[in-house]
């Protein structure tokens, strides 16, 4: 099985690993505490060059490969998902969006401020009618003098409670929709018509919530078009398979944490004087995870060493997101089954972990559409 899908990582490697336990660990507890998530925490990854990673250098960034950026996302996940979820909103969707389709004046005024962190992004795709069948949205925009006007409701928005800008889709040709009908707009916090109007929090840690945004006749200008009116729908389903990798990443960090903290506690914990260890049923449970695991691990390996030499994966990419989503939760179960009492308590790691893996399976295309989409490849190539 290839660990490494370059020297150069294998090399990064424990150097990310050493800072996430060193540095980061400390804040995950706070975190975990308070719900909020501190400046200390933003400014740790900006001094280590992990946020804008994925930007070019002349734009503020790190100009990183996809591998790097993944290898960063799996060991930060190993402390705690909101991490990952920063890197994601200054080198995720949106920052790359505006950089292969912005103009040079929307270049200039965001991909510095979102790779440094001092603006953060998010996704506005999501609505009450229209989560996995993204074509079904209804938010609309409708010609203006010298630009839009957008009504509509987003919700369940990551991170939209703070984004400092927000890439928003909506419809601006009702018969064409996902044909060219639809439209990326990115809008700015404070945009008149534009509400943050919820705040939901989710059954993981408080820390990570998301936002339902409305627009109520919310002129923005022409100059807030990304790309070209109706380049919506490409625009969105072009962070797809980065997406679902990022997430197979993310899955495969914690995993891994969550083995490592099993097999630590199965060896100090004592039960009718002998440790955990030695207790067969504990031993298949690690087994399986250890197996589970190293699948996991091997296939989004070499699927992101194809993705990054430039190759068409297909439905690699879907394939890795449901096995290591899928994965990921019963690593957890089994975490939570051998640490007893300790894995139901809050403020515990194993607890925390727990709950917060459950949205991979949901989140980024859920588990029902991932077998879709496989399935449909599938036929697709044996017809």
């Amino acid at each position: 099985m290839q660990l490494e899908i370059s020297p150069e990582l294998a090399e990064l490697r424990p150097l990310v690993r050493r800072f996430t336990r060193e540095r980061l660990e400390p804040l995950a507890m706070e975190i975990d505490r308070t719900g909020e998530v501190p400046d200390a925490a933003v400014n740790l990854l900006r001094e280590q060059g992990y946020l804008g990673m994925r930007v070019p250098v002349e734009h503020g960034g790190m100009g990183a490969d996809f591998a790097t950026y993944c290898m960063v996302v799996e060991e930060v996940s190993r402390s705690h998902r909101v991490f990952a979820l920063i890197l994601d909103y200054t080198s995720g969707l949106t920052p790359l969006a505006i950089e292969r389709w912005g103009t040079p004046q929307q270049k200039d005024r965001y991909l510095r401020n979102l790779a440094t962190g001092r603006w953060l992004a998010a996704f506005g795709l999501t609505e009450p009618g229209a989560g996995s069948d993204s074509a079904a949205i209804t938010t609309r925009a409708t010609r203006a003098d010298g630009g839009w006007v957008i009504s509509g409701r987003k919700h369940y928005i990551s991170g939209a409670h703070k984004a400092d800008v927000i890439m928003v889709m909506a419809v601006t040709d009702a018969a064409k929709r996902a044909r060219g009908g639809i439209t990326a707009f990115l809008i700015d916090r404070g945009t008149p018509g534009f509400e943050v109007t919820r705040v939901d929090t989710t059954l993981g840690s408080e820390a990570i919530k998301l936002g339902e945004l409305t627009f109520e006749d919310c002129f923005v200008p022409d100059a807030a078009v990304l790309g070209e009116v109706g380049e919506g729908f490409t625009i969105a389903m072009s962070s797809l398979t980065g997406g679902r990798l990022g997430v197979s990443m993310a899955c495969i960090g914690i995993a891994d944490r969550l083995l490592e903290m099993s097999v630590s506690h199965a060896r100090t914990r004592e039960t009718f004087g002998k440790p955990l260890s030695e207790r067969q049923a504990i031993q298949w449970m690690l087994a399986d995870s250890e197996v589970d695991l190293s699948t996991a691990r091997a296939f989004a390996y070499e699927t992101l060493r194809r993705v990054n030499a430039g190759e068409d994966v297909g439905s690699a990419a879907s394939i890795c997101k449901l096995y290591c989503s899928e994965m990921v939760g019963r690593v957890a179960d089994r975490a939570v089954q051998i640490h007893g009492g300790t894995g139901l308590v809050r403020g515990f790691s194993v607890e925390r972990m727990y709950r917060d893996i459950r949205h991979y399976r949901v989140g980024e295309g859920s588990s029902e559409i991932q077998r879709m989409l496989i399935a449909r490849d599938l036929l697709k190539r044996q017809s």
